[in-house]
């Protein structure tokens, strides 16, 4: 039975209407032929730990409808490698996927939509863990504390690490062909994990209770003003009165979600930006430089070095 909805903004199906076929161990997933180009590849490696690999680009707004009722609830990594994301939760709870980021959530049972911007490239990598796999090599005492609420919980909202990225890499370059592929996957599945989930072990084991869902919400309502005003950004002290809290609580926020100080997450948000400008190869350097919010070209040039380790020159000519 259909269920496609069109609202003012979003077009709604159910994930019931997915088109779904079984090959090598692997459940492909696609949209509708109507609906764009949508498909995800699911790997159950075992039964505590899944894998997907999701690419959208929808042709229309989309939002598909998901009910998850787990037996046992579930954490899930999710690291954006393009575009964005975002799951809305019926109860009007929501979590935003951005490119460049890893999202660690934790949920049992949820309703909700997972939405995507039409003809803007989405690309996600999402690993699911059960309890059972945290307790194997956390232990229960240290992961106990993770799953204390229904619904969808965001713990923490950091950049990708380096080696996060090089072992995504390596799992999508992989060969489908050889007969270990299922060992290097897992392989590669664990050395990123271990990267990606190391800070948030090391956070929840000084201080499991110090942070609530309202300070995530403070902290990602301060990201994403940096994310809108780089180019003239407030003050950590405006910054703070705008997003609810003050100064040293908004570091402390800022330390435990995003593994950064504001100024550092500001720079990397410059810095992204001015890659994919000069990466496409219409821009000069100077251009860049101005559009990300440095008024001389050459402190744009030596902060650019000193956090990629190449010139900006290099990365346009590369182009």
């Amino acid at each position: 039975m259909e269920t496609k909805q069109v609202t003012a903004k979003w077009w709604r199906i159910s994930s019931d209407e997915l088109q779904c076929h079984q090959q090598n161990n692997c459940l492909h997933q696609s949209l509708p032929d109507d609906l764009g180009a949508g498909r995800s590849a699911i790997f159950q490696l075992d039964q505590d730990l899944s894998y997907i690999e999701t690419r959208y680009t929808p042709s229309k707004d989309l939002a598909v409808l998901s009910r998850i009722d787990y037996q046992e609830p579930r954490l899930v990594v999710t690291l954006g490698l393009k575009g964005q994301s975002r799951f809305a939760e019926k109860n009007g709870g929501e979590v935003v996927f951005n490119e460049g980021y890893t999202s660690i959530t934790t949920l049992r049972s949820s309703v909700g939509e997972r939405q995507y911007q039409a003809h803007k490239p989405t690309m996600q990598l999402r690993f699911a863990l059960t309890k059972n796999w945290l307790d194997r090599y956390f232990g229960e005492s240290k992961t106990r504390q993770l799953f204390n609420k229904n619904g969808i919980q965001l713990l923490s909202y950091r950049p990708i690490s380096p080696q996060a990225i090089c072992a995504a890499q390596q799992l999508l370059n992989r060969n489908e062909a050889r007969e270990t592929n299922r060992i290097f996957m897992h392989g590669q599945i664990m050395s990123l994990l271990a990267f990606e989930l190391s800070p948030l072990c090391e956070d929840t084991c000084r201080n499991p209770a110090e942070f609530n869902q309202k300070d995530a919400a403070i902290a990602k309502s301060a990201r994403d003003i940096l994310v809108s005003e780089f180019k003239s950004p407030p003050s950590v002290e405006e910054l703070s009165k705008r997003a609810g809290t003050n100064q040293f609580k908004l570091k402390k926020l800022f330390h435990h979600f995003f593994n950064n100080t504001p100024y550092g997450l500001l720079l990397e948000i410059r810095m992204n930006n001015a890659y994919r400008l000069l990466e496409s190869g219409q821009y000069q350097v100077s251009v860049v430089a101005d559009r990300v919010g440095y008024s001389h070209a050459g402190n744009f040039s030596a902060a650019f070095i000193k956090h990629f380790g190449v010139s900006p020159k290099a990365i346009s000519k590369k182009h």
